[in-house]
């Protein structure tokens, strides 16, 4: 239930078939759970993805941003096995998964194209989930209906 599929743009050579998906786990805590110090939940995402081919100079990092894209917060550089995990403590979010320079680090914000994108369960409660920044493809792409 707490799986984010990634869903691929189709438009970044190399990628145009990626899968991906995000598993989303509650951060631990001695107190059961995880609180950012603003009292929101806190979890944490496990990004993977397959089926990508990148040239020598360019890598996925990984970003998690609010519905809204008002604020937007690196996860990390995926790996050499295309993983990387990261926590946020938004209700509703957004994971994209970008192309990047190899030479840079993640900034505020990302440069490249996006390869893939998905969206929280939690979303699914937003009336115009799938709409939005993407909203070039319907919900039905998204999995809801």
């Amino acid at each position: 239930y707490y799986e984010i599929d990634l869903v691929t743009t189709r438009k970044v050579p190399g990628a145009r078939l990626a899968k991906g998906k995000g598993e989303v786990t509650y951060a631990a805590s001695p107190f059961g759970i995880s609180v950012s110090e603003e009292g929101s939940y806190l979890v944490n995402i496990d990004v993977s993805m397959s089926n990508v081919r990148l040239d020598e100079d360019k890598q996925l990092v990984a970003w998690v941003t609010t519905p809204q894209l008002d604020q937007i917060k690196a996860l990390g550089t995926l790996d050499e096995n295309l993983r990387v995990t990261g926590q946020t403590d938004f209700n509703k979010f957004l994971l994209v998964i970008t192309l990047e320079p190899k030479s840079k680090e993640p900034g505020a914000m990302w440069t490249g194209p996006v390869v893939s994108r998905g969206m929280s369960r939690s979303g699914l409660m937003h009336t115009m989930a799938g709409h939005g920044p993407f909203e070039t493809e319907p919900c039905a792409s998204y999995g809801y209906y």
